[in-house]
């Protein structure tokens, strides 16, 4: 497979004009360097899609575009979430490259990692993850709940890559194959490796943000989690319907108990049995219809078809 491909480098940005000019300065070089060693087509661009952010990141964008020919932008009508952001800039990209490599925009990706997965990708992977070696630069809490988050998602049946975000590569063919997937709830991380095609992994230690505020803090991270169960698995209701049997199970066990004692003439003041029983089983059945009503959500919106993002705007190569 030939080296000298149109790359492009994806990066979602929302509220990032703090960090954007370092972004956009690391990834010219990095860029330009691949092009001179002949890992990259001239043609290679980096794309910085606007998440409707609210600061100045768009006109950042504009000004990068209007400096250097290296830079193209797209900015989506309204913020749609990350994970839209993403697919929008991917969709775009590939009628106008041969393969793409998503990142964030906060510096925390290692950009040297880019070489190896262009390297993975010349010795014929579609799809290569970039997955986290290590996570000194996180506290014990959020290492704890983002390894916990991993193996949650792939015990309830959505497929992941441990410890990989969405800093990957992908070639133009994975990408047809993710255009094929229509649903509005996306969680990209447990869509892609249903694409399936050759894939392989390169490892990076992963950095402090360079400036900015996190765009997940704990609350944005547990809706995060929900919504790639829920949109990929069918397991929290199996659970449910196991619970439920459980439950169904003790009360036959807890009817014999009781008959054996009323013959033997024990007396049972059963306050407190009774108590906990109403309260479980009534917590039980708001859990039950909570995560019934999840799905039933996601039918809904599923049902509308409605657009998974708008675009705007897109400043390309013919604007310059």
């Amino acid at each position: 497979m030939k080296m000298n491909n149109t790359l492009y480098i994806v990066v979602p940005c929302y509220n990032e004009e703090a960090v954007l000019p370092e972004t956009a300065k690391r990834l010219g070089v990095k860029l330009n360097d691949l092009i001179l060693e002949g890992k990259a087509s001239p043609k290679s661009r980096i794309m910085f899609v606007n998440d409707g952010s609210k600061d100045k990141t768009w006109q950042l964008i504009e000004e990068l575009h209007q400096n250097s020919k290296f830079y193209v932008g797209v900015n989506l009508s309204r913020n749609r979430g990350h994970q839209n952001a993403l697919l929008a800039g991917l969709m775009t990209a590939k009628e106008l490259c041969d393969v793409t490599i998503s990142m964030d925009a906060d510096l925390q990706d290692d950009i040297n990692a880019v070489d190896a997965m262009l390297d993975e990708y010349a010795g014929g992977a579609d799809i290569v993850y970039g997955v986290r070696s290590k996570r000194k630069t996180d506290s014990f809490f959020k290492r704890v709940t983002a390894e916990g988050f991993y193996r949650l998602m792939n015990k309830m049946g959505a497929e992941t890559v441990f410890n990989h975000a969405d800093y990957r590569l992908m070639s133009k063919k994975a990408l047809e194959g993710l255009a094929e997937f229509g649903e509005v709830n996306l969680f990209l991380r447990g869509i892609v490796p249903m694409v399936g095609f050759k894939n392989a992994v390169v490892y990076y230690e992963r950095s402090q943000r360079f400036a900015g505020e996190s765009k997940y803090p704990l609350k944005k991270m547990i809706s995060f989690a929900l919504e790639g169960i829920t949109s990929l698995s069918t397991k929290p209701i199996r659970l449910i319907t196991l619970i439920g049997m459980l439950i169904f199970l003790i009360s036959i066990i807890m009817l014999a108990v009781f008959i054996i004692q009323w013959a033997i003439g024990v007396t049972v003041s059963g306050w407190a049995s009774l108590i906990c029983s109403v309260w479980a089983i009534g917590g039980l059945i708001m859990l039950a219809l909570g995560v019934i009503g999840e799905y039933i959500g996601k039918i809904y919106l599923e049902t509308k078809k409605r657009p998974r993002f708008i675009i705007e705007k897109v400043l390309g190569d013919d604007e310059k």
